[in-house]
């Protein structure tokens, strides 16, 4: 193998990929080629590629876009920052790494890769619908800690209609504005009354109005207003149970004579479902007796979400979401300990080793 995690990594980060993925798209392809693997890169953008004959797969998943702004590479003693560093450059070096090196005698290790796990996450899902695999890790930045749950996150409209009308006879229209007073208010008690209660490693759900929009004019009775939130959803709550049962609990709050709906904002785009990994599942024992990490939940929602729907999967990787100073993903301080990369690199290594090999 010539593959080297380190220069890979820088290369990886100074290579932009927040607004398009091509260039880092080619680097990643070129690098399995020359380690003799062959990916086949996907109508939407995703790449794959697979080592192994056997039975048994398992799949490295992680994604090569980034959120902007780009901030270049640097690099302090052991300390490399840029876009991309921990999240999730850092993971896919450590991935590729682990690829290649392992051996596989008994089984069939696959490298998925998406391409949009910032934005829509359409790739993520479709690696997660179309490969067959028995476990997968998705590479995040976990302090290489091992990670077997996050919440779910998707974001809603409620839509609440009433009757516009002159403001100098208010009591003539139904005002929609007002009445977002008590939808938000029962937004407040939806879980107490449908809410999946507490989970044991991820907590409560939270349900939080975010954006609100109304009205055309200052002296008129607004007829309509959109109330946007956000949910993190625990297990075993999925989002279409969610929608209709919102909907149902605040419909009973309107003053009589109004309606409303409530929907998601990107119903064509999938959501990440809150999920938790069995801690009893081979994979996570693997990992963590390789990496002697904590196995706690992971504190985003992720790609992760699409796989555990199938298989148990985990989370894993070096850098970390939020240090004492505040946060480290997606921020302009961004960085990883180089260090890291290695160690999670054999870490993921041998827990393939104890599955596959």
């Amino acid at each position: 193998m010539t593959f080297d995690i380190h220069d890979f990594h820088r290369q990886a980060i100074e290579t932009p990929s927040h607004e398009d993925v091509g260039e880092m798209r080619d680097l990643l392809v070129e690098t399995l080629r020359e380690e003799g693997a062959e990916p086949d890169v996907g109508e939407q953008g995703t790449v794959v590629a697979s080592r192994g004959e056997g039975e048994s797969t398992v799949v490295l998943n992680t994604h090569i876009d980034t959120v902007p702004p780009h901030v270049p590479y640097e690099r302090e003693g052991d300390v490399v920052h840029g876009r991309g560093a921990c999240d999730a450059k850092g993971p896919l070096a450590v991935l590729l790494d682990a690829f290649f090196s392992a051996d596989v005698d008994d089984g069939r290790v696959t490298l998925a890769i998406s391409h949009d796990e910032e934005t829509t996450q359409t790739g993520g899902a479709h690696l997660a619908e179309t490969l067959d695999y028995d476990a997968v890790v998705v590479g995040e930045p976990t302090g290489l800690d091992v990670c077997t749950a996050a919440r779910g996150q998707f974001e809603g409209e409620v839509r609440i209609r009433g009757e516009g009308a002159h403001a100098a006879d208010p009591a003539s229209g139904k005002n929609a504005i007002r009445a977002a007073t008590v939808v938000t208010q029962g937004m407040e008690t939806y879980d107490d009354e449908y809410g999946p209660g507490e989970h044991d490693l991820l907590g409560w759900p939270t349900l939080t109005p975010t954006l609100i929009e109304g009205g055309e004019a200052t002296n008129q009775v607004p007829g309509e207003c959109t109330i946007t939130f956000d949910r993190r959803s625990v297990p075993p709550e999925s989002v279409d149970e969610f929608i209709a049962q919102l909907e149902e609990h605040l419909y009973a709050l309107l003053p009589r004579g109004m309606d409303l709906s409530v929907s998601l904002s990107r119903p064509e785009m999938p959501y990440p479902e809150a999920f938790a990994t069995d801690e009893d599942a081979p994979i996570v024992g693997a990992l963590h007796d390789a990496s002697d990490g904590d196995v706690r939940p992971f504190g985003a929602a992720t790609e992760a979400s699409y796989f555990a729907a199938h298989a148990p999967t985990v989370v894993f990787g070096p850098g970390v979401l939020v240090d004492d100073e505040g946060p480290v993903a997606h921020a302009e301080r961004e960085y990883v300990d180089r260090t890291d990369l290695p160690s999670a690199a054999r870490a993921v290594r041998q827990a393939l080793e104890t599955r596959l090999g």
